[in-house]
Formats: structure tokens, C-alpha cells, sequence
């Protein structure tokens, strides 16, 4: 159980470190970032929106916050990564760094669903021995 913990959020902390920074250079209108956008013909406004939804995406994985927001924050960095692994190589362009992001975020969401799972099971045990304590 602590292996899988420290496993989790080694995995987790480098996927939300990564899109918070990535949301920084984003929000923050980095150059070189704007001008190869701009080369593939991808609008500001839409760098801004992705730079605000990396940020709330990299905060809902390592927040206390509800397990359907949890999720749709992986699902939102899956769609991302995949995205960032097609735009490079339709572009020629190096595609392995978002390849292992999401080799990453797939480690974290693999050990977030099992951490769920063991804490689910250990709340239905204790829930079992309180009521037969009771009857």
C-alpha cells in the first residue's frame, strides 16, 4: 500500500509539475511558445484557454477534490498528450516527450484507480464490523 502511494504521487507530482509549468509558459505568453503556435496556425485566444484548463487540470490532480472532477482532469490530459504526440509528428517535430507524459499520467491513473479501490474496500470492512457491532 505505501509503495503504491509513493508510486502514485511521484507519477502524479511530475504530471501536475509538468502542466503547471506548461500552464505558466501558456498564460504567461512565452515567445518562442507563441511563435510556433502561430506557424501552426493556432489562434491566442485558444493557447489562453488551454493554459487556464492545464492549470485547473494539474490543481484537480493533487487537490481534495471529488473523484469525477479527478477524472475528467485525466481524461483532459489524456486527449492533450495524444494530441501533442499527433500535432509533432504531423509536424515533424520531436514527439517523444509528450509520448512519455503520457506514459506518466497513465502510471499515476493506474495507482489513483487502485488506491481508490483499497480505500473503498477498507470503508465497506469498517462499515461491516460497525454494524455487527451494533446488532
Amino acid at each position: 500500500m505505501k509503495r503504491d502511494k509513493n508510486i502514485y504521487w511521484v507519477a502524479t507530482g511530475l504530471v501536475a509539475a509538468g502542466m503547471g509549468m506548461s500552464a505558466f509558459m501558456y498564460l504567461s505568453s512565452n515567445p518562442a511558445m507563441m511563435s510556433n503556435f502561430q506557424a501552426l496556425g493556432i489562434p491566442v485566444y485558444l493557447v489562453t484557454i488551454l493554459g487556464v484548463a492545464k492549470l485547473l487540470g494539474a490543481i484537480a490532480l493533487v487537490a481534495p477534490v471529488w473523484s469525477r472532477l479527478k477524472e475528467w482532469a485525466y481524461a483532459g490530459f489524456t486527449f492533450t498528450f495524444l494530441g501533442a504526440v499527433w500535432t509533432h509528428v504531423a509536424t515533424g517535430t520531436p514527439w517523444v516527450a509528450p509520448l512519455v507524459a503520457l506514459l506518466i499520467l497513465t502510471v499515476s491513473y493506474t495507482f489513483w484507480l487502485r488506491l481508490k479501490s483499497s480505500d473503498e474496500k477498507t470503508t465497506r470492512t469498517e462499515n461491516v464490523r460497525a454494524e455487527v457491532q451494533v446488532s
